[in-house]
């Protein structure tokens, strides 16, 4: 993991100039952003998903106004995208062993942008932002707020707004009852009723939707590199609630949120650059003179809860024991760093993300090799997730592209949402029902959604 300001270009658009380059993590104040989301919020229009059949720009972008058209600028983006690798060359090192698929997958059907709702990032490799919990439900994290969006009423609602002092309405032991004032969230996980949010300086922040408040607040270290990298919220074995985090500080631990306790912490040393990221947590080792520093990405739990995937600031992997932490078996065949990892609902399969710009397929009872590599066009592959019934897996790069492969042919297949801006993080609803995509971008910031294709022309017929 590391700790970078405007590693990314970001393109911006308005009807004088068009994607005058913006730089993630530049100096403009809160207090400026504020002031250009109130005047934009004005003039703002969504694009619905007859608009989009009737030729307006999903994002709304003003193209017959620009003096550059759309394919043009997207041969541009293609050509000058800088992909940020920490192995140079990773990516052209990595397009032998790619898959290669065929395009026009119609899977997912735009319905709705919503530009209304901004959706933005604050660590540029983390992108684990945006968690659906209905097909018509969205949580995204909003410069200092959490906002719940309902697509079914077109209302955002302010949920957590961490920019003052948040602490813990509720007494359990361990909890910090000072809680935290202006926690920078890096990384967020909503499930059910319970949104958990992990901040740069090792903050956990658990709120139930239910009640009012927050109800348990935690540091999981004090080390000077704390980021919480990634969260994953699960049932364990007993049917308890537990949630495991991966921070900066080597470690991942795991909360039994039934107690409010830590009952593990796992620890993982690793040589200079290394990271491992679990299926839902990764960590990295970097020595520093004689300062040692490691790092953990995302966890991710098996369905059965048996094995965790790690993965983080170093080409391999591997897979560990869920009770031990202990190794089971190491990965091996990315080029570069990991930031993303799923498992397939079948608990057998699973998916690897790496700057490398290859997401690779595993089957848990092979490592030997992938099933698929498959590769995105910008860069880093940043966000996976599988739909709940095992048909579709989405990947997402930086920036423009999301990709959906039809998992149950093989990825043979795939259908490419392409858009301008850099992503947020991408959600399935728990039915399968919805896609969410979290575009940020200064102008064109927004919330895609798509609606799972379904084929009722038998009902022709009737009419």
């Amino acid at each position: 993991m590391e700790y970078a300001d405007g590693d990314y270009e970001m393109g911006e658009v308005d009807e004088d100039m068009y994607f005058a380059g913006r730089m993630m993590g530049d100096s403009e104040s809160d207090e400026d952003d504020e002031d250009e989301y109130e005047i934009l919020d004005n003039k703002i229009t969504d694009t619905s998903a007859a608009e989009a059949r009737r030729g307006k720009d999903i994002q709304g972008i003003p193209w017959e106004r620009l003096s550059i058209s759309r394919e043009k600028y997207r041969q541009t983006r293609l050509e000058q995208y800088k992909n940020y690798e920490n192995i140079p060359q990773s990516g052209e090192g990595s397009v032998k062993e790619c898959k290669p698929t065929r395009k026009g997958g119609a899977y997912y059907e735009f319905q709705q942008n919503t530009r209304s709702v901004k959706s933005t990032i604050l660590h540029f490799q983390l992108r684990n932002l945006i968690w659906s919990t209905s097909k018509h439900d969205v949580y995204l994290m909003s410069h200092y707020v959490i906002m719940h969006w309902s697509s079914l009423t077109s209302k955002k609602t302010e949920v957590l707004n961490v920019s003052g002092h948040v602490a813990p309405r509720e007494k359990h032991p361990g909890s910090l009852l000072e809680g935290f004032t202006q926690t920078q969230v890096s990384t967020l996980a909503v499930r059910d009723n319970l949104l958990i949010a992990g901040g740069f300086q090792g903050e956990l922040i658990c709120k139930d939707l239910d009640r009012p408040g927050v109800s348990f607040c935690t540091r999981t270290t004090y080390e000077e590199n704390a980021i919480t990298n990634a969260i994953e919220i699960y049932n364990s074995p007993s049917g308890a609630i537990h949630f495991m985090a991966s921070n900066n500080d080597c470690g991942v631990r795991d909360f039994d949120m039934e107690r409010f306790q830590l009952v593990k912490h796992f620890s993982y040393p690793w040589p200079v650059n290394a990271a491992p990221e679990l299926l839902c947590g990764f960590k990295t080792h970097v020595t520093q003179g004689h300062f040692s520093v490691a790092y953990i990405c995302t966890p991710s739990l098996s369905p059965d809860g048996k094995l965790i995937i790690i993965v983080g600031d170093n080409p391999d992997g591997m897979l560990v024991d869920s009770q031990t932490g202990k190794t089971v078996m190491p990965l091996h065949g990315h080029l570069d760093f990991s930031f993303a990892s799923a498992w397939h609902p079948d608990g057998n399969l699973f998916a690897t993300g790496n700057q490398d710009k290859t997401c690779r397929v595993w089957d848990a009872r092979n490592l030997s090799k992938s099933v698929a590599v498959l590769k995105g066009n910008l860069g880093a592959i940043r966000s996976i997730r599988f739909t709940s019934d095992g048909q579709f897996m989405a990947m997402a790069e930086p920036a423009d592209f999301v990709h959906i492969y039809d998992v149950k042919n093989g990825y043979e297949k795939e259908q490419e949402i392409d858009f301008f801006g850099e992503v947020s993080g991408v959600s399935f609803s728990p039915d399968t029902e919805s896609l969410f995509i979290g575009v940020w971008d200064r102008t064109y910031g927004s919330l895609l959604q798509y609606n799972r294709s379904r084929n009722y022309s038998y009902l022709d017929c009737l009419m």
